[in-house]
């Protein structure tokens, strides 16, 4: 029975994400297409601001995939590609230097990828999606707590599926150069996922 409330799904391109991501439906195998286009999919991010609040902003241009087989959720997958380029924190200036070498480098590292390679079921629709996340360069593993929100069909005659996760990793383990003191050496990443039954 809890099966049903698994899933997989995001990617990072944490990131997104990554998810993200679990399932529900009673098909035994399904691949779905994230919802970017209706923008019913989001990746997003906060940082410390020296220790005295919260700095927000998102990824507006990316896309994945995920599938799930609920006869053998280990075998369920989900990637994604974010285009780094399309950081936006709400503030120009800021995101011109975010682009920069100081932190994400997008005239070098157009692209930050994240793609599955475990996933756990932890029951009561919660899983942890192992993964590999590649930013600015450097792979790394990562680990996104994602859950699963519901499915079911649309108003247009489709099925979807939905999912949150998060992570968070150091800046420096992605080889981020810039330092922003001790309050900010971590970021968040939340993903929320709406996917579309192909």
């Amino acid at each position: 029975m809890k099966l049903k409330k698994w899933f997989t799904g995001v990617s990072s391109s944490l990131l997104l994400s990554s998810s993200l991501l679990l399932s529900a439906g009673s098909v035994s195998a399904a691949d779905y297409v994230m919802d970017t286009e209706g923008a019913h999919a989001f990746v997003q991010f906060k940082i410390s601001h020296l220790g005295y609040s919260w700095l927000y902003g998102r990824f507006n241009t990316f896309e994945g995939q995920f599938s799930f087989d609920e006869a053998n959720p280990s075998a369920s997958k989900v990637s994604v590609s974010i285009d780094t380029n399309s950081i936006d924190s709400n503030h120009a200036e800021r995101d011109k230097h975010l682009r920069g070498d100081d932190f994400l480098d997008v005239s070098k590292y157009s692209q930050a990828t994240f793609v599955s390679t475990d996933i756990k079921d932890q029951g009561n629709g919660k899983a942890a999606i192992h993964g590999d996340f590649t930013l600015r360069g450097v792979t790394k593993s990562i680990v996104i707590d994602a859950e699963f929100i519901g499915g079911g069909k649309d108003p247009w005659g489709g099925y979807r599926s939905g999912f949150s996760g998060k992570t968070s990793f150091k800046l420096k383990d992605f080889g981020i150069p810039k330092n922003l003191g001790p309050a900010s050496e971590e970021i968040e990443i939340f993903i929320s996922i709406e996917g579309v039954r192909q």
